[in-house]
């Protein structure tokens, strides 16, 4: 494939309502839930690296003439054209202006490193993903450049979904990725920055767990600071974040035990000031509640390409149970623009267009199972539908099976750890579905019925019971019930979103929202980090070929902007 045509391939966002991608996703998960855990690829890599002394790399000369070093993050890339290329045509820029909320602009570089901090192509890893998700967007945006920037990359879930197959053939391999060049020999890293600085990124795995071998090289790494250095911390999940949301139901359900044995038992206790992760698609930052000068931040950012998540879902305004209270600072998009954004679930039909044949095939499947057809029952007599409908399902066995298999199914998708609120929530969902299926297909079976007396054909000949028994109705439920069952979805999703707080990922993922990207540009001087929050708050729909660069041809696309009101400084 030429470079011309490799340019040319701009996927769009991914389906996730897609039956087919749900059902690629679904075995690609349960593959490496099984496998993955059993055939850990970091312990591949240490083998090959055996008796090499565990160094990091080092940039810690690189700002002697300027003064500064420049570094920057990006998370959670690798989705549709129109967002990753988006991103990957700021970082791209040698030199780029931004805005901060008072008007004031700041002068930014290009990172001599850029750190991809996890799932780096979506939906599941493979050698064509790679390429056409994430390979091909950043190559155009920065096919050359003297001298060439740094590329390393922070594994996440999605990346390990083949055991880190793909993602170790494109990042440990010493490949080019356009003008960024790969350096890491291992899913994990360490860099050394100028002015007492360093990078550290973690490989967490699938279960949140830092294998013995990292451990140790962590450590190693670790004996090598001075007392007065200064890390910065990527991983691949914002546990932080995760330990909160989750708290409310249980509270060792999930602790940031990973994050605090590394810090305690494995660094030693050295002084983290700087926490990054993706995994959630949006920009949040938390700030330590402290008098010192020395504030810790928490930092999320994983807009880097995939569909937006919502800011105003699980409470999340305090965290860091256990090491200090870090009270939430600034979100983007804010959370009244999140909820509103939520709304879009009421178009959920029309949004995911695929999922309509899973909901049509569904809908006629229970009413297959409910018998919705009309036996010595006259037009629209619903008394006599009902008692109908109950007397098959109890003396129906496989029947009664597929309805409370139906709403088992709906008790699973549920997203919440309170069995309470499953059973509530689960249930709603599931009989309001049930009600439809049997409002829709009664409805059909009578239609039928009056259509049949129109033409003035028989009842009871082979005509009537083709056309009215069967053709008729089913055609009825599938085309209503496809439509209609997308619809409470969404409704469903809406409201557990915004009244709940509840289905954060699911609500979200239906609307496949590509705007409001972000990414973290970091300047690292004698006085200390300053980070600048970019974010792109619609990207562009339309783009031109100048020369050797595509370029924006949306007037509606806005300029990447400092997403609060200044830089945030850290001493």
């Amino acid at each position: 494939m030429s470079e011309a045509t490799r340019r040319e391939k701009r996927l769009p966002m991914v389906c996730w309502y897609d039956p087919r991608q749900l059902l690629q996703t679904a075995v690609g998960v349960v593959i490496s839930s099984i496998f993955g855990r059993h055939a850990d690829r970091r312990l591949i890599e240490a083998v090959t690296m055996m008796g090499d002394p565990p160094e990091a790399v080092d940039y810690s000369d690189e700002a002697k003439e300027s003064g500064e070093f420049w570094l920057d993050y990006a998370s959670d890339v690798g989705d549709g054209w129109n967002s990753t290329y988006g991103v990957a045509r700021a970082l791209s820029q040698e030199k780029l202006i931004l805005k901060d909320g008072s008007g004031n602009e700041h002068a930014t570089r290009r990172g001599r490193v850029l750190v991809l901090g996890g799932d780096e192509v979506y939906p599941t890893p493979s050698r064509q993903a790679y390429e056409d998700r994430l390979v091909v967007p950043y190559s155009t945006a920065l096919p050359s450049a003297s001298p060439r920037p740094h590329l390393y990359a922070v594994p996440g879930n999605h990346d390990w979904y083949d055991s880190l197959v793909s993602f170790s053939r494109l990042f440990l391999s010493g490949r080019r990725i356009g003008a960024w060049q790969t350096k890491q020999r291992r899913s994990y890293f360490a860099l050394r920055l100028p002015h007492g600085w360093w990078l550290l990124g973690i490989d967490v795995q699938l279960g949140s767990d830092v294998d013995v071998l990292q451990q140790r090289y962590f450590k190693e790494i670790a004996e090598k600071m001075e007392p007065q250095d200064r890390i910065i911390l990527c991983t691949a999940e914002p546990e932080w974040i995760y330990e909160r949301m989750y708290s409310e139901f249980d509270e060792n359900f999930y602790s940031e035990r990973t994050l605090r044995d590394f810090e305690e038992r494995v660094l030693g206790g050295k002084d983290i000031q700087v926490m990054i992760s993706g995994d959630l698609h949006h920009y949040r930052r938390h700030e330590q509640s402290t008098d010192s000068v020395f504030k810790r931040q928490r930092i999320t950012a994983g807009g880097g390409g995939a569909f937006l998540h919502p800011t105003h879902g699980p409470d999340v305004k305090e965290v860091g149970k256990g090491r200090g209270t870090h009270k939430l600072k600034a979100s983007y998009p804010d959370a009244e623009t999140s909820r509103r954004l939520c709304w879009g679930n009421l178009l959920f039909p029309f949004k995911n267009p695929s999922f309509l044949w899973f909901s049509g095939l569904l809908y006629l499947l229970t009413a297959w199972a409910m018998k919705l057809k009309p036996d010595h029952i006259g037009p629209w007599q619903w008394n006599q539908a009902f008692w109908q409908t109950a007397q098959h399902l109890l003396a129906s066995p496989p029947a009664a099976f597929w309805i409370l298999a139906v709403l088992a199914g709906f008790l699973i998708f549920t997203d919440t750890h309170s069995n309470k609120y499953r059973l509530f929530a689960g249930l709603s969902h599931g009989v309001t579905h049930l009600i439809a299926v049997y409002l829709i297909g009664w409805s059909s079976a009578f239609a039928s019925q009056d259509v049949l007396r129109s033409f003035a054909i028989p009842p009871g000949s082979r005509r009537a019971v083709i056309l009215g028994e069967a053709i008729g109705p089913a055609f009825g439920i599938f085309s209503i019930g496809s439509v209609v069952g997308a619809f409470l979805l969404g409704l469903y999703l809406l409201i557990s979103l915004n009244v709940f707080r509840r289905h954060s990922n699911e609500a979200f993922s239906s609307l496949a929202i590509q705007d409001w990207k972000n990414f973290l540009r970091l300047r690292i001087t004698a006085e200390g980090l300053t980070i600048f929050p970019v974010g792109i708050d619609r990207v562009p729909r339309k783009w031109k070929t100048e020369g050797n660069r595509v370029e924006p041809d949306d007037p509606q696309a806005t300029a990447p902007r400092i997403i609060e009101p200044e830089p945030v400084t850290v001493l």
